[in-house]
């Protein structure tokens, strides 16, 4: 690596800045970042999306040096967990991996609900066999499903990702875990290691402890929306002004090989856009530490 170069990239969540998708990506060009992800809904939804969309986004990706970093593909309630809901989800996620690859990107992300602690409650085969399927098929594709942290402790969603048989990775959001799962964000990268695949760039901190169970069980209910009905149990933050360790945390990134994106996510704050571009400059600042 040439000194002074950065030691991973800088991606943001194109919708967070709330001027629509493509003007989404151009401000994401404009910050210094060179990754964008996309969430896979609304105007994105793989199910409805044209071929016109689709060139467009390509067109202003390129336009703008920026990288489709991910895909995220919402699944709402509660993710995996209901097997009876399953085969449409699942339909859903293989339909987001095809438009992933039909943008040169090979991660789609996403949540799949609570892990079980233990391995033989119903939920557990459940989950995993859908998580099955679905990698099956990242895979052959040459793409990649990154289960988001957070639900979960990282070495329950490790031993559960190395059981899928192959396609499925994690998505490191080191907020959620301070936030919500109360684990060891930065233990949790050496735990993790080579299934990292991609990461949210994301700051926080826990209020009140009530376990990850409730927590999502609440986004169950009332989705993106049930943000405003948690800020007892936690507040996202701008990166920097709450819990995350940034400098133990890049620097156990650092220790296992990653090179990969450290995208900015802020789904909180006044000012969404205002924070993604501070913490654009807070990352380079602290990757310049390292």
């Amino acid at each position: 690596m040439i000194s002074g170069a950065p030691v991973f990239k800088i991606g943001t969540l194109a919708d967070w800045f709330g001027l629509g998708l493509l003007e989404g990506i151009r401000e994401s060009g404009r910050c210094g970042a060179s990754g964008v992800q996309i969430y896979a809904w609304n105007e994105f939804n793989p199910k409805t999306v044209t071929g016109e969309q689709v060139r467009l986004v390509r067109e202003t990706a390129a336009e703008c040096a920026q990288e489709v970093t991910a895909l995220c593909g919402e699944l709402g309630g509660h993710g995996l967990e209901v097997a009876g809901e399953n085969p449409g989800k699942i339909d859903y996620l293989k339909a987001v991996v095809d438009l992933a690859l039909r943008l040169d990107c090979k991660i789609v992300t996403t949540h799949i609900g609570v892990i079980p602690a233990d391995k033989g409650d119903p939920r557990y085969r459940v989950m995993q066999d859908a998580c099955g399927r679905i990698g099956e098929y990242a895979l052959a594709g040459g793409a990649v499903i990154a289960i988001e942290t957070g639900p979960e402790p990282v070495a329950r969603l490790k031993e559960f990702t190395d059981g899928c048989g192959g396609g499925v990775g994690i998505n490191y959001d080191p907020a959620n875990l301070v936030m919500v799962t109360r684990d060891d964000e930065v233990q949790g990268v050496y735990t993790a290691g080579s299934s990292i695949v991609h990461t949210h760039a994301k700051d926080g901190r826990c209020n009140f402890y009530a376990g990850p169970e409730e927590v999502y069980a609440l986004f169950a209910k009332g989705g993106i929306e049930a943000l405003t009905r948690v800020q007892t149990y936690f507040t996202e933050t701008p990166l920097g002004e709450g819990e995350v360790r940034w400098a133990e945390y890049l620097r156990a990134l650092k220790d296992i090989g990653y090179s990969g994106y450290l995208t900015i996510e802020r789904e909180g704050g006044e000012n969404a856009g205002a924070d993604i571009r501070k913490a654009a400059v807070f990352l380079r600042d602290a990757m310049g530490k390292l």
